[in-house]
């Protein structure tokens, strides 16, 4: 077995491959995109970290490669869908940097209550300002985690070691999980109401890019402190600019930014702003666990066919999932799509299969509903291991039933999320046996591509709705790429499904929901 590492992976992990009985491995710390193209076809793995870009071209360039290898907990870098077509199997080590980047969030929000950035630039400039820099302490203050999972949870425990009351949003997580951490469970707008300090421990989604904008700071009490070490595009950074210089904001520091890398922005110049350059995860400790933990990983998988800790595949018998892949691409959307469209809290996912399908062991499918259903909201990495586990400990339900009588398809997958404000439900085929469509949501019968981003909206079946909304996109230059719509009968309610090949900024989808006769509009990713 032939082995690339790039990037600069720790020697532990290096070690690890190396000491593996039958494994070359070969280490190329810098490798452009073209050197990667030309060698690829020589390895059976590849390991990286974040500078390594595993595009869609560089694997239609290997047929031998069999599975990819990220130190880290995020594959931004690599075209996952593209890998799960050629048959390539995608690992993450998502726990080798958790205390490391809980660690790094207090040490922000620390220096940030105490000006240390600030009074160190001044003494170095020749200054003596003590009363410059008078700091505030968090002993008693509230401590608002948008994001309950493995990170924002060690922020939580450090937070309470640190005297603070801490709050937390997460319509993830139980009541009861919150309460073992000493945590109490809030909705977000009282979040805002509420915390002295916000720290941000949530992926970027549709639903969070921005999700700290100029409404949400005005919910924020004066004097908030806010930081995030999560995801740059969570906080609009230009709002955030004019809340600093207003000093609605008191303090604010990021570790991520939308753009990266950055060396110059309107941040930079305010004194009560301060930053690093993404070093979340830069400990020596925890990029030494990440390389071991990845390295094992790919270990056990080429030498034993053990699968921990992979995006895009369940553990289960090579020739049994040349079968089911398309149902388990199928079964993931179907959850992340069900579980977009759902209101609040959930509480239940039940899944049922009907026809050919039926006849398999659900479990590799069940988990990836769970997953799909997950993923968007989650900092937690999940995948189809963990999955049903990370549901289980946020006391949400799963529910299997199987019928192998055929109904109009040969397989038909619905997936219903219940929540506390009601149930939304997708269900969804195989065109084809290859093509996942979507064939219903909720009652309304339709056939979409549930690929990229869509555009969900219902309303009254009335003249004009559709070419409006159409219209609407096209003046803030969002192309339509694919359209279905379905109705309950001429006058009722309509549901259309829109493929947009770019995310819509929220206040085009503002717009749109103030139109005439919307029902609702919610924009999903596939």
């Amino acid at each position: 077995m032939r082995i690339l590492v790039t990037d600069g992976l720790s020697p532990r992990g290096v070690e690890v491959l190396r000491q593996t009985e039958k494994f070359e491995v070969d280490v190329r710390e810098r490798l452009g995109t073209d050197d990667l193209l030309a060698c690829i076809d020589n390895y059976d793995g590849l390991i990286v970290r974040s500078a390594t870009k595993v595009t869609a071209p560089v694997l239609q360039a290997t047929r031998r490669l069999k599975v990819v290898g990220r130190a880290g907990v995020g594959v931004d870098n690599v075209d996952v869908e593209a890998a799960t077509a050629r048959g390539v199997l995608v690992m993450n080590a998502p726990s080798g940097n958790t205390l490391t980047t809980a660690e790094h969030t207090f040490s922000l929000l620390l220096a940030l209550t105490k000006n240390v950035p600030q009074a160190t630039a001044s003494m170095k400039g020749g200054r003596w300002e003590k009363k410059a820099f008078v700091s505030v302490e968090v002993a008693g203050k509230t401590l608002g985690v948008i994001g309950l999972g493995r990170i924002g949870g060690e922020v939580a425990r450090r937070g309470k070691g640190f005297a603070m009351r801490v709050i937390a949003y997460d319509p993830f997580i139980s009541e009861e999980a919150a309460a073992a951490l000493g945590v109490e469970l809030v909705e977000l707008p009282d979040l805002f109401r509420r915390a002295d300090f916000i720290t941000i421990h949530t992926p970027l989604t549709p639903e969070t890019h921005h999700l700290i904008d100029g409404k949400a700071i005005a919910q924020m009490r004066t004097g908030v402190r806010i930081v995030n070490c999560a995801r740059g595009g969570i906080v609009d950074e230009a709002a955030l600019y004019e809340a600093l210089k207003s000093r609605k904001v008191a303090g604010a520091a990021l570790d991520v930014f939308e753009q990266e890398p950055i060396t110059n922005s309107p941040l930079f110049e305010l004194p009560n702003f301060i930053c690093t350059p993404h070093l979340g995860a830069s400990s020596e400790e925890a990029q030494e666990n990440v390389a071991v933990e990845i390295a094992q990983q790919i270990v056990d998988y080429l030498q034993k066919g053990i699968i921990r800790n992979a995006v895009n595949a369940p553990s289960m018998d090579p020739e049994l999932y040349k079968v089911l892949q398309p149902y388990l691409t199928l079964s993931e959307k179907l959850g992340r799509l069900a579980s977009q469209l759902a209101e609040g809290r959930m509480h239940e996912v039940r899944i049922d299969y009907r026809g050919e399908i039926a006849g398999y062991d659900p479990a590799p499918l069940t988990a990836a509903v769970v997953k799909g259903a997950l993923d968007p909201f989650m900092e937690d990495a999940v995948n189809y291991v963990n999955a049903l586990a990370l549901a289980k400990g946020r006391s949400i339900r799963v529910i299997e039933s199987k019928v192998l009588e055929e109904a109009d398809y040969t397989s038909l997958i619905t997936v219903a999320v219940r929540s506390d404000r009601g149930t939304s439900e997708v269900a969804g085929t195989l065109f084809s046996r290859r093509e996942p469509r979507v064939i219903r949501i909720d009652e309304f019968r339709l056939e979409a591509i549930p690929e990229g981003y869509l555009l969900i909206f219902s309303n009254l079946d009335v003249p004009g709705v559709i070419g409006t909304i159409g219209t609407l996109l096209g003046k803030h230059q969002v192309n339509i790429a694919g359209m279905s719509l379905g109705r309950e009968r001429p006058g009722g309610r309509a549901v259309s499904v829109v493929n947009v090949d770019t995310p819509i900024p929220a206040h085009v989808l503002e717009e749109i929901r103030r139109l005439p006769n919307i029902v609702f509009v919610k924009l999903v990713k596939a």
